[in-house]
C-alpha cells in the first residue's frame, strides 16, 4: 500500500500513472480522511487487491491536519506494507514546471515561488514521516519509471546518479550544480576561425583542447578527486551529484573536459553516470 505524496510539480501524477502500469490500483488527489477507509475497503473484497496506491497531497485543505493520524493508523495494520513515498524537486525546477504548465500553484501564493517556498515549509513535518524520499529534478520520466519498478520490485531503491554538465559561465551557472569546476584557463578553440563552429564533441576541437600539457593535468587530478568523492556521497546516501565544467561559451572546452571525465571514471557499484551539454547549442 504505497502512499504517494511530496510537492505540487514534483511528479506525483506522472508517478502514480507508471504505478498504475506495474498493476496497482491507484487512486490520485484523495482526501486523507479516507486514506483509511479506502485501506478497509481493500481488505474487504472477496478477491484482495495486491497490490494500491494513493497520491494525497496539499490540495486537500485538511491535509496537514489529518494526514499524520491517517498514516498512523494504516502503519498499525502489519498487513497492509503501507509505505509512504515523498517527492520533491528543486525551486528552480519547480518554477519550471509550473511556467510550462501555466497551472497555478495550489498554495494560492501572489508568485509561484512564494507558494513553493511556503509549501516547501509546511511540508516539512510530512517529509520527515516518508520512508522513501526521491528528489525529481533530475529525473526523466524513464529514470522515475525505473526508481519505481525497483520500488515496487523490492530491488535497489537508493542509487547515486552523478551527472556531468558541461555550460557557458556566459549563460549563467546551472543551479542544480554541487560541484564546479573551472577549465577557462584552458586554451580556447574559439579564437581559431576552423574550430570556432564546431563543438568539443569533434576530433579536431578535442585534439586542439587536449594537445594542452594542463588539460591532462586537469583531468588526471580532477579524476582522482572525483574517484575519492563519489564513493562517499554514495555511502553517505545521498542520491544526486552534479558535477558542473565550465568555460566561456559552453561549446568547446567544457564540452571537452566533461566528455573525458565521464569516460575516465570507471563503473562503481550503485553509482550511475550521465552526461549533458547545456548549452552546446546555445550561440
Amino acid at each position: 500500500f504505497v502512499v504517494l505524496t511530496g510537492l505540487s510539480g514534483s511528479g506525483k501524477s506522472a508517478a502514480v500513472k507508471v504505478l498504475e502500469d506495474l498493476g496497482y490500483f491507484c487512486v490520485d488527489n484523495l482526501p486523507s480522511q479516507l486514506i483509511t477507509t479506502f485501506a478497509d475497503m481493500l481488505s474487504r473484497l472477496n478477491q484482495p487487491i495486491a497490490r494500491a496506491a494513493v497520491v494525497v497531497d496539499m490540495r486537500d485543505p485538511y491535509f496537514l491536519h489529518q494526514f499524520p493520524n491517517a498514516l498512523k493508523a494504516i502503519r498499525r495494520r502489519k498487513t497492509l506494507g503501507a509505505m509512504v513515498v515523498f517527492l520533491e524537486a528543486s525551486d528552480a525546477t519547480l518554477v519550471r514546471r509550473f511556467s510550462e504548465s501555466r497551472r497555478p500553484h495550489p498554495i494560492g501564493a501572489d508568485r509561484i515561488l512564494d507558494g513553493i517556498l511556503q509549501e516547501r515549509e509546511r511540508l516539512e513535518s510530512v517529509k520527515q514521516l516518508a520512508d522513501k524520499i526521491f528528489d525529481t529534478s533530475d529525473l526523466t520520466a524513464h529514470e522515475l519509471r525505473r526508481v519505481l519498478i525497483d520500488l515496487s520490485s523490492g530491488g535497489p531503491s537508493k542509487q547515486l546518479i552523478v551527472t556531468f554538465v558541461s555550460f557557458g559561465y556566459k549563460h549563467g551557472i546551472p543551479l542544480e550544480a554541487d560541484l564546479l569546476f573551472d577549465v577557462r584557463f584552458l586554451p580556447n578553440p574559439y579564437f581559431v576561425p576552423a574550430l570556432r563552429p564546431l563543438t568539443g564533441r569533434n576530433r579536431r576541437v578535442q585534439a586542439y583542447v587536449e594537445k594542452a600539457e594542463a588539460t591532462g593535468t586537469f583531468i588526471d587530478k580532477t579524476t582522482d578527486l572525483l574517484n575519492f568523492l563519489i564513493p562517499n556521497y554514495s555511502s553517505e546516501g545521498k542520491s544526486y551529484l552534479t558535477v558542473g565544467i565550465g568555460c566561456t561559451g559552453g561549446h568547446h572546452r567544457s564540452v571537452v573536459v566533461a566528455e573525458r571525465l565521464r569516460q575516465r571514471l570507471p563503473q562503481i557499484e550503485g553509482v550511475r553516470f550521465r552526461l549533458k551539454h547545456r548549452d552546446i547549442l546555445l550561440k
